[in-house]
């Protein structure tokens, strides 16, 4: 059980803006949802949270159409900034929990729980436009989780955060996933995509080029890098015309190849041995989460269908 969109089809001025979509979510799981900007993600999500109606298709929760699943069960996100700037940062959480109907002895907990996890204990009485692009996203993520929903969807949860604040919202995502909460972001951060989630959808022009499970999406992707280091690497020239190699870069301590899928990369190994090199690394990676979106997004002529990955 879980989130289900069947066939989902939505059109702004006769333009279509989503088209066919269909995929699943298992309730309980961290989702990737990645695109480029335009791709489609932000009105799926609304579409999902029936914010924005599909023109046709369905969007199911356990079975049940989202719009008869209670508002109580949603927490959202928004790219933009969803805060009143002129409230305290107790205030604004305080309010926006009580809309749930929730008690306010439970929401303090809560809240004071929250605010010492993210370290802004301090600024509970400070107005919202004072703080910092980071701390407003976090308080963002607090408003978004402190009802208890079910189901959150968060639209670029990780923009504006520096490197300790990423590592704050990735452990508080981990946190909510020990609760049984069902997940899905967007993100340009692909590596939190690769650290967090066990399945993802990409968009590109309202349409899914690509789904499933990240790990079988990189082993299935069709590409293969090979990281070398020899003693003298100046003495590599050899790698530029051995055929099968289509691309060479040379970084500050190794050498990346990316060999076709019909070479043996232990013929390459071969090769560098008996050129007479002292080989320090030799690795065979998968491609990143990163070279496998750039590669699905960049295409000129997409797909009529899904490319799926089972």
């Amino acid at each position: 059980m879980g989130l289900k969109v069947s066939n989902v089809n939505k059109s702004y001025s006769n333009i279509p803006i989503i088209r066919n979509l269909s995929m699943d979510v298992q309730q309980g799981s961290i989702f990737g949802f990645l695109g480029p900007n335009g791709a489609g993600k932000t009105t799926t999500m609304r579409m999902i949270l029936d914010i924005t109606r599909p023109d046709n298709g369905t969007i199911t929760w356990n079975g049940r159409s989202v719009r008869a699943v209670p508002r109580r069960y949603w927490g959202y996100l928004p790219e933009e900034r969803g805060l009143y700037p002129k409230m305290t940062v107790e205030d604004q959480l305080l309010f926006l929990a009580r809309m749930y109907g929730l008690p306010r002895k439970q929401i303090q907990t809560e809240l004071d729980e929250w605010l010492e996890r993210f370290q802004i204990t301090s600024y509970r009485k400070k107005v919202v436009s004072t703080l910092s692009k980071g701390n407003q996203q976090k308080i963002q993520f607090i408003a978004t989780i402190l009802h208890n929903p079910d189901i959150l969807i968060m639209d670029e949860p990780f923009s504006g955060l520096d490197p300790v604040n990423m590592l704050m919202l990735k452990d508080a995502f981990l946190e909510m996933h020990r609760r049984h909460k069902t997940i899905i972001f967007s993100t340009h951060q692909m590596h939190q995509v690769e650290e967090l989630c066990e399945n993802i959808v990409i968009m590109n022009k309202g349409q899914i080029v690509i789904q499933g499970n990240v790990k079988d999406i990189k082993r299935q992707s069709g590409r293969q890098l090979v990281r070398l280091t020899v003693a003298d690497d100046t003495q590599t020239d050899w790698l530029d015309a051995m055929p099968g190699i289509s691309d060479v870069h040379r970084r500050q301590d190794y050498i990346e190849l990316r060999i076709q899928t019909h070479v043996n990369p232990d013929d390459i190994l071969q090769a560098a041995l008996n050129k007479g090199g002292h080989v320090t690394r030799f690795e065979l990676v998968e491609p990143s989460l990163n070279d496998i979106f750039v590669a699905q997004v960049s295409d000129i002529a997409m797909p009529d269908t899904p490319v799926p990955v089972s």
